[in-house]
């Protein structure tokens, strides 16, 4: 395996599908003669040309019903939406086109489109440009979620994602792109459904998505070395659909679950994976399942209410020790 940074692995991805399937195309803002805001997109442009790497107007609406319009016939779009808070400009097109046409058609038509955006919080970027939004795209029917927690999955999500006859929306954190991980030297795709035991343990699951998943490996360290807690580790690398029997598979093992996640609590990925564990493990539980997550406030742009306001790997180990009564 090689080891690459998280925007390296994506950009090896496009540049894989691309050089395969001349049908497969990139839209988005800066994404062509500047390379990407995030470098996803670097040396794509000069090699692919302006007709397959699009330089889009700021106009998520517009370029995204463009790339949407063009997968209905057998075009292969990836669109980047710069940041994604700008997602809510373009949710017409995603929600009520990509989404839904395959029912709406009886099947005679599908969507093969990918959307990638950048969210969450990422040193004093302000509200504006800090949203999580996996919960609003994963309750919409037609639509997967996925969210890539390192490097080898970025790439091998991104590359099954462009060959899905489904749409994809990939939501990737900005803090993530310069981490280092490894990836397959060889072409590898990674399954759109599922989630992953990053960790084993047998005490207590902690369930994460995204930048989450670091937060939880980080207090298993400190729960199993400094409090002999052994915590179990699952990525939930796909929010739709949901991994039921992996969660399931996990919290009956273990009898106790904390979910953590950097997006608010109201209508929330972690209230929507203990509504699974109450329906799923009610009768194994030795605990009622905990959340952790950010206040329910506007981003804010001064560092120490910022740093007040996120959640991290202290506030997961908080949350078992008071689980345990520690």
């Amino acid at each position: 395996m090689a080891e690459m940074m998280y925007w390296e692995a994506l950009q090896r991805a496009h540049d894989e599908e691309m050089a395969r399937d001349p049908l497969v195309i990139c839209m988005g803002e800066d994404i062509g003669v500047a390379g990407g805001t995030y470098k996803a997109t670097k040396g794509l442009y000069e090699k692919y040309g302006p007709l397959r790497v699009m330089d889009t107007p700021i106009s998520e609406g517009g370029y995204t019903g463009l790339g949407i319009g063009a997968s209905f016939l057998g075009v292969r779009p990836i669109i980047e939406i710069m940041s994604v808070n700008f997602a809510w400009l373009a949710m017409d097109q995603m929600f009520n086109s990509a989404a839904k046409v395959r029912y709406m058609s009886g099947g005679q038509l599908t969507s093969p489109s990918v959307f990638r955006a950048a969210g969450g919080a990422a040193h004093q970027l302000g509200a504006q440009h800090s949203a999580r939004m996996e919960k609003v795209f994963m309750g919409i029917a037609g639509l997967r979620v996925l969210t890539p927690s390192n490097p080898k999955q970025a790439y091998g999500m991104l590359k099954a994602a462009v060959r899905s006859d489904d749409p994809v929306f990939i939501n990737e954190h900005e803090l993530m792109y310069n981490m280092k991980g490894e990836v397959p030297d060889g072409e590898y795709f990674h399954p759109l459904e599922g989630s992953e035991v990053s960790r084993s343990g047998n005490d207590v699951t902690l369930l994460g998505y995204n930048i989450s998943v670091h937060w939880c490996l980080k207090a298993a360290e400190i729960l199993e070395k400094q409090y002999g807690i052994s915590a179990e580790v699952i990525d939930l690398y796909s929010l739709a659909p949901l991994d039921r029997a992996g969660i399931r598979k996990s919290v009956c093992k273990t009898h106790r679950a904390v979910v953590a996640e950097e997006d608010e609590a109201p209508v929330g990925v972690g209230s929507e994976v203990i509504a699974i564990i109450n329906e799923e493990c009610f009768f194994d539980l030795d605990a009622a399942p905990v959340r952790v997550h950010s206040a329910l406030v506007p981003q804010p742009y001064n560092h120490t209410l910022e740093k007040a306001a996120i959640p991290d790997h202290e506030d997961v180990v908080a949350a078992v020790l008071k689980m345990f009564g520690k």
